[in-house]
């Protein structure tokens, strides 16, 4: 039995073990789907699948709490599939092996899907209680949440008939997010030609590994490495040496900063000697930020063709280009990233050179904004460009009867402030308040790191006081 198992409080962590044996990446998420109406159908609840997959599971109130305010709990079931190039795991048949580590838990090379299992976890802890005091539940499990957001943009109105939202998706526990950004994709391809390799030249293959990754919304200021950037800035040097791109294999997923790129390319023989210096910049220059940062450069077996030389010219500039980063910090909200762009993928392989970046921003005309800015470069290369994906952001609401009651609650049982704030992460609450007006919504959630990588993890102590708050108000939801 996994050590996991044993943590308080055993119903979530019990709960959570059992969710991490069900593979369950976005998109493909039959067994997830199945497992959560098993789940409901056998606690006797009223369970309901909609036309895309979403699982609404009732429960109705505890004695005494009938004419409380009907709650919505909602998380969502699919996880970020991510390991580490040298992690063996096969995500479509392996469930997640967590352990404990010091006040942690995290999993062996891979996501751990604390993002957002803790969520889903805690509501099937709600679900499963013969002893709560609680209110009315619907409990909203949602898919495809991690590429798209399809199951809250496809919920049929009319379905919930909650006044209160409570989103288990934010990952710090003394914060209390009451607003997010929204976003959009911007993917593009460029058809290359290829050209015979000149004798002279050798083939090396590049590896930028080792960075710390992360979700490229929350993590986007804190000046970790962007692979594909790096691997760029390596290429461009080689251009001095008659280089050439064979292929390219940068980042993973479309919301991950990208933790490792792998190339090939051809070039003159004093390429490894003469580069040297500008990967010992690099690793300087993110000595403090990336101290795991690997970069090296080997002579391979000799390929037969490669990227054109313009058009690899042409490739690099346009990557050199892009913005990757923070666009524009928020006028409205002190410390707030407002705006932002991440270069999530670089394909060249097969004729095609194909980008995946992911905006995101509170303002909606500055998303737009950004979505142009990065597509620029392209368009100018003759690439095809398209924004595609669009989703809302979530006002706050400054009136919020939810809100206040969670305010005089967390102070009351942990003698602080919370931490009221936005984020600049992409939350359902945007796309479910346009399906459901007039919803009071507020999400939060115990602390994780590193969501969206191989490093993730979750707080043993921030997952106990979690619950206990969660509970806390459940049992003082108010009136109709």
């Amino acid at each position: 039995m996994s050590e996991v198992r044993n943590l308080e409080p055993k119903s979530v962590w019990n709960h959570f073990e059992d969710l991490n044996a069900v593979p369950r990446p976005s998109k493909q998420e039959e067994r997830v789907i199945a497992f959560a109406k098993s789940f409901g159908n056998n606690l006797g609840l009223s369970v309901y699948e909609d036309k895309v997959g979403n699982v609404i599971i009732r429960k109705p109130a505890s004695p005494g709490m009938e004419n409380a305010k009907t709650v919505i709990m909602q998380a969502h079931l699919d996880m970020v599939h991510q390991k580490n190039a040298d992690t063996n795991f096969d995500f479509q048949t392996q469930g997640i092996e967590s352990y404990i580590d010091g006040d942690w838990v995290t999993a062996k090379g891979t996501t751990l899907g604390a993002d957002n299992g803790m969520g889903v976890a805690a509501i099937m802890a709600v679900l499963s209680s013969n002893d709560m005091i609680h209110p009315a539940i619907e409990a909203l499990f949602t898919i495809d949440e991690e590429t798209g957001m399809t199951g809250a943009f496809e919920l049929e109105k009319g379905i919930l008939e909650g006044q209160i939202l409570l989103n288990l998706d934010t990952e710090d526990d003394d914060e209390f997010s009451i607003g997010c950004a929204g976003g959009i994709d911007t993917n593009t391809t460029y058809k290359y030609s290829t050209e015979a390799v000149p004798s002279e030249l050798k083939t090396f293959s590049i590896e930028v590994k080792g960075l710390k990754g992360g979700h490229s919304g929350m993590d986007i200021n804190l000046g970790r490495g962007n692979a594909n950037k790096l691997m760029n800035r390596l290429m461009h040097e080689g251009l001095n040496h008659d280089l050439r791109i064979v292929e390219i294999n940068g980042g993973s997923l479309r919301n991950a900063i990208p933790r490792e790129s792998f190339a090939t390319v051809v070039t003159n023989a004093s390429f490894k000697s003469e580069i040297a210096s500008l990967i010992n910049d690099i690793k300087d220059e993110y000595r403090i930020n990336e101290p795991d940062l690997v970069i090296v450069v080997d002579e391979v077996s000799g390929v037969n063709s490669s990227v054109g030389q313009d058009d690899t010219r042409k490739i690099i500039q346009a990557i050199f280009s892009v913005h990757n980063g923070v666009f524009k910090m928020s006028e409205a909200v002190e410390g707030l990233v407002e705006t932002s762009s991440s270069l999530a993928r670089v394909i060249v392989k097969d004729g095609e050179f194909k980008t995946q970046s992911l905006q995101r921003s509170s303002v909606e005309s500055s998303k737009m904004d950004i979505a142009n800015t990065v597509g620029g470069p392209f368009h100018l290369l003759g690439a095809d460009v398209e924004h595609t994906g669009s989703y809302p952001g979530w006002a706050p609401n400054p009136n919020s009867e939810i809100l206040e009651l969670m305010k005089s609650k967390y102070q009351e049982m942990f003698n602080e402030e919370p931490n009221v704030m936005a984020c600049h992460a992409g939350l359902e609450c945007g796309i479910l308040g346009e399906r459901y007006p007039g919803l009071d919504m507020i999400s939060f959630g115990p602390t994780i790191r590193n969501p969206h990588s191989p490093d993730e993890k979750v707080n043993i102590k921030s997952v106990q006081k979690f619950w206990s708050f969660l509970t806390e108000v459940l049992a003082n939801i108010p009136s109709k």
